[in-house]
């Protein structure tokens, strides 16, 4: 089993980078929105039912997937590493799958902010994540947790083995998910 976190900050291009992955290995996608999208339609997920649905949703897929015979998962997630919840969310994801004797990868995607407000429109970003089809809520949504959040990683602070770091500003999805599975032979 292989559990690929595939993290940055929003519209870096995770989901889609996740889907040409998926494409060319046997790992299946599990965007954050798809848990996000589901509870929105009942609850916001900033509110304290949302939030905790959502989360119930992930961690009986991440169960799940850890004791099955599936090749492997890609997850995508927003980490905000100034903030310690975040880091013991992460830690304990990963360490369910290193316990049922799973690799972990971690993948940080970084881009400049012209390029995310430009990917935060794109047809595909809207077809799969419904919530975020009110462009002006989105674009301030992003701006504002750039100034609350840190969302990518100071060098040297992600200490994990199976670790890569790609500025994807200039990069196609399909360049940056070649690069992923040659780095770790997928």
């Amino acid at each position: 089993m292989k559990f690929i976190l595939l993290f940055g900050p929003q519209a870096v291009g995770k989901m889609t980078v996740g889907q040409e992955l998926a494409k060319i290995t046997d790992l299946k996608l599990f965007h954050n929105h798809m848990t996000i999208d589901l509870v929105g339609q009942f609850f916001d997920y900033g509110t304290k039912e949302g939030k905790r649905l959502v989360n119930l949703f992930r961690q009986e897929i991440f169960e799940e997937v850890s004791k099955s015979n599936m090749y492997g998962m890609i997850f995508t997630f927003v980490w905000a590493l100034n903030m310690k919840e975040d880091w013991e969310y992460v830690d304990g994801v990963t360490e369910l799958f290193k316990s049922r004797g799973g690799d972990v990868y971690l993948v940080e995607l970084e881009a400049d902010i012209t390029e995310r407000l430009e990917r935060n429109k794109t047809p595909n970003r809207l077809e799969h994540k419904p919530s975020k089809r009110n462009l002006e809520w989105s674009e301030n949504d992003l701006k504002r947790s750039m100034e609350k959040y840190r969302l990518n990683s100071l060098e040297g602070e992600i200490k994990h083995t199976n670790y890569i770091k790609i500025n994807n500003s200039n990069l196609s999805p399909e360049e940056v998910a070649k690069m992923i599975k040659e780095r770790f032979q997928f």
